[in-house]
């Protein structure tokens, strides 16, 4: 049998398993059929950031991010372009924290934007600071080692 890979969809919050080969064929959902692997960046709420950071077996780098905060709108597109990059090694996300603080709390956000690396339930890194896409994609290769 072929090796599957858990992702958890972005949109419903359903864990789904594909098979980890065919990744870059544009898997959808089992239960609402929106695309898992999509290149783009997920916006999530607290509910989906919980789901994702700890279910996904996909390296996930979520983006800690404000509307009022200046780097994070000049990093935004920077984001996006690695997400495109990397698709189908790792899934890209953004949390708003000025909409959900608990989210900062928890994980002892102290300045934003930051960057932090996910794989299987654990925090693998932080990046804090706007980042171009080139710094950012080699972040996630270094730190997810042989997943990406």
């Amino acid at each position: 049998m072929a090796e599957a890979v858990k992702l958890i969809c972005a949109t419903c919050g359903q864990a789904n398993r594909v098979p980890a080969a065919r990744l870059a064929e544009g898997p959808k959902c089992g239960s609402c059929g929106d695309p898992l692997v999509t290149g783009k960046v997920a916006e999530l709420d607290l509910a989906g950031h919980d789901k994702l950071t700890r279910g996904d077996e996909l390296p996930l780098i979520v983006d800690y991010w404000a509307p009022w905060c200046g780097p994070c709108r000049m990093m935004a597109p920077e984001f996006a372009k690695a997400a495109q990059a990397l698709k189908g090694r790792a899934r890209f996300a953004k949390i708003d924290t000025q909409d959900h603080p608990a989210v900062s709390q928890r994980l002892g956000i102290r300045g934003i934007p930051l960057l932090i690396l996910w794989h299987k339930g654990r925090e693998v890194a932080r990046l804090p600071g706007a980042r171009p896409a080139a710094e950012i994609e080699a972040f996630v290769r270094s730190k997810a080692g042989a997943a990406v």
